[in-house]
């Protein structure tokens, strides 16, 4: 069948990456300079030639089959300043990445509302909205738009396994300190005072972490820890944690968002909503070499029997034929 031409923006590498392989073409916005959220074919990753750069300023030039929105923004705004009205016209997919957040209402005496009744921004029965997990489908009233699931896929480079001859911990999330307590910042800190717990990703050095490591390097780095801690309360599910379990590591998390259906406790690692057991359960690991292998190889039955990349692959490629039909 023919490969079709998707317009897309580069919102996260590593989604993009696995994205990309999919049998068709990507074309990815840039702007001069590749500022954040546009910049094309860019970064650490490993990209095959399937995927190019388009300068914004030439995308209305050019002929797609499909539009894989994002973000808001790309809805709202880039639409209309980068896409003809016909363009517009072609068959459209957004992307919904994560789940609701709590939206604060006007009036007198603001309040919080809850996250299952926010309303999804896209509100078209002609386009197709993708949720990453059951749990965000679930969670996104999605109106009129029909929906779809399609779970993470995921692949590390060959040869990378778990070792965990390092008796320590690893958390690998992305600007840890100002995304707070969501993201279990405050968790974190309160067990790092404890066991030894290390911190990778952007921004990890505002935490006295260690940085960050290009997204080909990180399979095999993680791999060394004894066991990936996971302190998220509220968000979306972590490729980094997916790509740890197909290692075969073992993960402590809370039993929250889809985690909750992720991690099996006692099989693949540890997932409790009891903040008092994460210590235990880590210093369980610490002290059992021989339990941490045995739950990392249940993690890495989970990843590949559920997200394997060319499941993933295949679901893109059947909602792209299936939007452009």
């Amino acid at each position: 069948m023919r490969r079709l031409n998707i317009l897309t923006w580069h919102t996260h590498g590593s989604y993009l990456y696995y994205l990309s392989h999919a049998p068709h073409e990507f074309h990815v916005l840039a702007k001069p300079g590749r500022p954040s959220g546009y910049g094309g074919r860019c970064g650490p990753f490993p990209f095959g030639p399937n995927v190019h750069d388009l300068p914004a300023e030439q995308a209305r030039g050019r002929e797609f089959d499909c539009i894989l929105f994002q973000e808001d923004h790309h809805w709202e705004k880039d639409q209309y300043e980068f896409l003809t009205p016909a363009q517009r016209a072609l068959p459209r997919i957004y992307l919904e990445h994560d789940p609701p957040g709590i939206a604060i209402t006007g009036g007198a005496t603001p309040r919080q509302a809850w996250p299952t009744d926010t309303r999804h921004l896209v509100d078209a029965p002609n386009a197709l909205l993708v949720h990453v997990t059951p749990f965000n489908a679930l969670m996104w009233d999605s109106g009129r738009t029909p929906t779809r699931v399609i779970e993470h896929g995921v692949a590390i480079p060959a040869g990378v396994r778990y070792q965990g001859e390092l008796e320590r911990g690893l958390t690998i999330t992305n600007h840890l300190a100002r995304r707070g307590r969501r993201m279990g910042a405050d968790l974190f800190a309160a067990l790092r005072a404890g066991l030894p717990l290390d911190l990778l990703g952007m921004g990890a050095a505002e935490l006295n972490g260690l940085g960050d490591i290009d997204h080909p390097d990180l399979p095999g780095f993680a791999a060394r820890y004894r066991f990936l801690f996971s302190p998220v309360r509220y968000s979306s599910l972590s490729l980094s944690v997916l790509e740890c379990m197909m290692a075969g590591m073992p993960v402590v998390a809370l039993a929250t968002t889809e985690m909750a259906t992720v991690v099996e406790h006692g099989v693949s690692g540890y997932a409790v909503t009891d903040t008092r057991q994460l210590a235990p359960c880590m210093h369980a690991l610490l002290k059992d070499a021989g339990l941490a292998r045995r739950l990392g190889q249940g993690a890495r039955r989970t990843a590949l029997d559920r997200f394997s990349i060319d499941r993933f692959s295949a679901d893109w490629d059947a909602a792209l034929r299936y939007v452009t039909s």
